[in-house]
């Protein structure tokens, strides 16, 4: 951030990393395909297109990547990619805006692991920002007064994902460290595409045979939401606080919900825009209210 210049950039990155990763949604449920079929189409893409620039990364380096970091990128990328196949299928059985909300309470789990993990202190304000954002969720999930009738299925999708993606974040962290954007991204892209590949095998979800349409938004996904998504967050981070950055990304929700209503024509009831907009109030104030690590972090790989 000493470049004052790249301020204004990185502000335009963040604001197109949003829109590009809102519209992701969009582009899984009207593929038609299995979820995870749909995200590891996505990461192939995003392998091929980084292919070039991890390379020559790596060989501009004297001494080489660093072990350790590479596993932390392996192991990120697993996490990433249970995150995918949990948020891909509740989008495929609930739809896009309500499990993209459920998903982006990421910032929950990763202030419990920061807390588990790095030792950080965190305040009165985060517990609020916690009951807010869930009983939020309970709205959105249709479990209003508790009426276990109204489960969705889908929704606990979306909720098991957020814990993954949590998880990537709190690893990334720590591997981010030790090897740079293009490195650590194009690896946890390659770990990530063969879990799904694993899960896709096991379950025996058809690879092939879908229709030109299908593999366009295979491509759409690789390029929109991986490629240009993530490394423009990348770009954001560089030049902006982590806590302006995450609190900015809270946005991704209400672009997919604006967008599902026009191309897909999701309709919401008022509990669950009210619960929509609680999520939000209260994530919002976990990421800017929590206090910020105080004690040296303890190493947990």
């Amino acid at each position: 951030m000493d470049d004052k210049n790249k301020i204004p950039k990185a502000y335009i990155a963040l604001g197109l990393s949003i829109v590009a990763i809102g519209i992701s949604p969009i582009f899984i449920k009207l593929a038609q395909a299995p979820g995870t079929i749909s995200m590891f189409y996505r990461m192939v893409v995003a392998i091929v297109f980084m292919a070039l620039p991890f390379f020559h990364n790596v060989k501009s380096r004297s001494n080489g990547l660093s072990k350790k970091g590479i596993l932390f990128a392996i192991l990120g990328g697993f996490f990433f990619a249970c995150d995918l196949v949990f948020y891909s299928t509740g989008v495929m059985l609930s739809g896009t805006a309500k499990i993209t909300l459920l998903s982006n309470t990421a910032p929950i789990w990763v202030g419990f692991g920061a807390m588990i993990l790095f030792n950080e202190k965190i305040n009165g304000w985060f517990w609020g920002g916690l009951i807010l954002a869930l009983v939020g969720a309970i709205f959105v999930m249709g479990l209003d007064h508790f009426n276990l009738v109204g489960f969705d299925w889908g929704s606990t999708l979306g909720l098991i994902s957020s814990v993954f993606y949590g998880g990537y974040f709190l690893i990334t962290q720590r591997g981010r460290k030790l090897l740079d954007s293009i490195p650590y991204f194009w690896i946890s892209s390659l770990s990530s595409a063969g879990f799904l590949l694993l899960v896709a095998l096991i379950f025996r979800m058809p690879l092939t045979g879908y229709p030109l349409a299908t593999y366009l938004l295979f491509l759409a996904m690789g390029i929109v939401g991986q490629v240009i998504g993530f490394m423009l967050i990348g770009y954001a981070l560089g030049h902006l606080p982590a806590s302006v950055v995450s609190s900015t990304l809270l946005l991704q929700p209400v672009i997919t919900a604006l967008l599902s209503g026009v191309f897909l024509g999701e309709t919401y009831s008022a509990w669950q825009i009210a619960g929509g907009a609680a999520v939000l109030a209260g994530v919002f104030i976990i990421q800017t209210k929590k206090v910020e690590t105080i004690s040296v972090p303890q190493p947990f790989l």
